[in-house]
């Protein structure tokens, strides 16, 4: 969840900015985790790679592999699934916890290897079970997970809270082959705590660090998602958002983010923020890789309601939609109001549009944040109400010692050193005193938000005939601040198809002074497989990912 999107309604027409402040970044307090329930004990063989270990991204064996390469490395005989995972834990260790130690990583899994030589043996006699089968995926920290890890949402109220059974969509990874090393860090509550707070930052896992710029924000709230697998430190992961919590950290990190239509991807088992705008989605390297991992989540859950609309509507595999030439004929929306923002990302912009006209698309300019700005008036309270009705019920059956918001509320006061050492928990606070979601301020909002979201953004894509709107996903990574909190600099496209509920995706679309920025092709409810497409034919011509350098900061000198 990004605050900018709720907080600051009134500037969805657009930001003009005159710099990023992308000097070097001023020191910020001692952010490391402050207390950790993970199984952290390196093997021998993760010690001996941890103190070997060079930093250089380039130095790893698995760096930018894909999940088709690591199938044929498995295929081959070259690599199995034991070592791949133990190649993805020695990476954590080496990278993660130790050297610049981007803290992405929350906790790892004491029973991967265990998952993973299942895995070998299954293909070993002949049993492949598709695309991700002994593939090494991470899930962000309100996942369920039904094994020694806990799930948590960051918060130490959370850290004993090992679930009873699975997420829907940890089941269907599960189901899969794949191998889940670990869970990763984010925004504590997917910032849903403080209007002061950090994005990266949880009391349980500490400051996760950009890992292109270690003093630059990872932003969130899945921020743990979109560093590790900028880093290398697994193949693919799986992020949740609300309003930007997939697309802005995937942006931030030079990766692709996919936020799929809402009711696409089941959230029976994710700590949820919002039920109308909550979604669970992939986070990867690739285009590809992402469509990959979509075709697993996707489906319909019994206990996720919502879920029932994507019947004839979800794929099993949405690689088929990825076609070099799927821009030939279509017509893309741009953000007018992005079209001047800063100078660089304005060329980078620019430079994109060129390129997605010479692949055959035509360039229509809109605006569509001015066309949403009156019906997300309301999304804040929306969303405050909606969280109080849905942690309550997911505390009333965790494993936890909080069974309520208050006893979260609570917890937090009695350990307020460590639950909140930089920022306190006021949107906890302002969401406990509301009512239900009978309240007739509730229910008059959420009708006009998602009827008048959906209304416009419908419209505007049918009066211009197109096929996609795009725009500059976020503005580069601001510095960390744990004394002033975020500073959301920058553009934001997450807003349109967030409160809407449709689907949203970021590609790289290049650098500013070393810090990665992303495009954003968002459209109609299940347009997924137009947006694939679209998607994976600008990332054909652009090829913008670069692995990160762990830099300290942009001003070394």
């Amino acid at each position: 969840m990004n605050r900018r999107n709720f907080l600051r309604t009134g500037s969805l027409a657009g930001i003009t900015l005159s710099a990023f402040g992308l000097g070097a970044c001023a020191a910020t307090p001692s952010a490391t985790a402050t207390a950790t329930t993970g199984n952290e004990t390196p093997t021998d063989a993760t010690k001996s790679e941890a103190a070997a270990a060079n930093t250089d991204p380039a130095d790893f064996q698995l760096n930018e592999v894909t999940v088709q390469e690591l199938q044929r490395k498995m295929q081959s005989g070259e690599l199995t699934s034991k070592a791949i995972t133990q190649l993805y834990l020695d990476r954590i260790q080496a990278v993660d916890k130790s050297g610049p130690k981007i803290n992405s990583v929350i906790e790892v899994n004491p029973d991967a290897i265990q998952i993973a030589e299942a895995m070998d043996q299954e293909r070993k006699a002949g049993k492949v079970r598709g695309p991700l089968h002994g593939i090494p995926v991470m899930v962000k920290d309100n996942v369920d997970t039904h094994d020694k890890m806990s799930t948590s949402a960051g918060t130490l109220a959370l850290a004993d809270n090992k679930a009873s059974k699975d997420a829907f969509i940890v089941s269907q990874l599960r189901a899969a082959g794949a191998v889940i090393i670990g869970k990763t860090n984010l925004s504590e509550w997917a910032n849903f705590r403080s209007t002061n707070s950090s994005s990266g930052w949880s009391g349980r896992g500490g400051q996760t660090k950009n890992a292109y710029v270690l003093d630059r924000t990872p932003c969130g709230s899945s921020s743990g998602s979109g560093v590790a697998v900028s880093a290398n430190l697994c193949a693919v992961t799986v992020g949740t958002e609300t309003n930007g919590s997939i697309v802005c950290p995937a942006a931030v990190s030079g990766v692709v983010g996919f936020k799929p239509t809402v009711g696409l991807v089941s959230r029976s088992g994710i700590i949820p923020i919002s039920h109308t705008q909550d979604t669970a989605g992939p986070i990867a390297r690739t285009v590809t890789d992402a469509a990959i991992l979509m075709g697993v989540l996707a489906g319909v859950d019994p206990n996720d309601a919502v879920t029932k609309e994507s019947t004839g509507k979800a794929f099993t595999d949405y690689t088929q939609f990825l076609d070099v030439n799927a821009l030939q004929g279509k017509r893309i929306g741009v953000e007018k109001s992005f079209l001047e923002g800063h100078v660089a990302i304005d060329a980078l912009l620019r430079q994109a549009l060129e390129q997605l006209k010479s692949k055959g698309a035509t360039i229509v300019e809109v605006e569509a944040m001015k066309s949403i700005r009156d019906v997300s008036r309301d999304s804040f309270k929306i969303l405050q109400y909606e969280f109080k009705d849905g942690v309550n019920k997911y505390l009333a059956t965790a494993n936890a010692q909080v069974k309520t918001l208050k006893d979260v509320i609570e917890y937090n006061k009695r350990n307020e050193k460590t639950s909140m050492p930089f920022f306190k928990q006021e949107i906890l606070e302002m969401s406990d005193k509301l009512g239900d979601l009978n309240t007739k301020e509730y229910k008059d909002a959420v009708k006009k938000q998602v009827s008048g979201s959906r209304a416009a953004i419908d419209k505007l894509m049918k009066d211009n005939k197109l096929d996609a709107i795009a725009g500059p996903t976020y503005g580069p990574s601001w510095c960390i601040d744990l004394v002033n909190g975020d500073s959301f600099t920058g553009y934001g496209m997450s807003t349109p198809a967030a409160i809407s509920g449709y689907p949203h995706v970021t590609v790289p679309l290049g650098q500013v002074q070393g810090l990665p920025v992303g495009i954003s092709f968002f459209g109609g409810a299940y347009s997924e497989p137009k947006l694939f497409g679209i998607a994976y034919a600008y990332e054909q011509i652009s090829k913008h990912r670069t692995a990160p350098k762990f830099l300290k900061t942009t001003n070394p000198s």
